[in-house]
């Protein structure tokens, strides 16, 4: 699965949001800064060619949908950050957060539990 720009995924966010969206829906779901209409259209249309995005015809208009979901791109994003900056080690990871205080004491202590559960 190919890495996406940020740009790339914060439309992606977007649909995965709308479901169904046709580019103009994209542009108004934009908080910030909105991209012009073309810019967007292209950005879209290569994340239909990335393998991301498919569309639905409608004449001359095009309504894209998502076909990789959040999750399974979460999860491939996920795999590769700890490969590359934690040696594919999750307690790594964890020991990260918990010395930059990213972490409680209490939320790993439910994470143990949900592992011990899983048992």
């Amino acid at each position: 699965m190919q890495k996406l720009t940020n740009k790339e995924e914060e439309i992606m966010k977007i649909l995965w949001k709308l479901e169904k969206a046709f580019v103009k829906e994209v542009l108004e779901a934009f908080i910030d800064e909105k991209p012009h209409y073309n810019t967007l259209s292209t950005i879209i249309r290569n994340l239909e060619e990335k393998g991301y995005v498919a569309h639905e015809a409608f004449g001359n208009t095009h309504r894209y949908f998502p076909i990789i979901s959040k999750e399974l791109y979460r999860k491939a994003f996920i795999d590769e950050t700890i490969a590359d900056y934690y040696d594919n080690s999750f307690k790594s990871l964890v020991s990260f957060f918990a010395k930059e205080e990213k972490i409680s004491v209490q939320d790993l202590k439910e994470i143990i539990q949900l592992i011990e559960k899983e048992k």
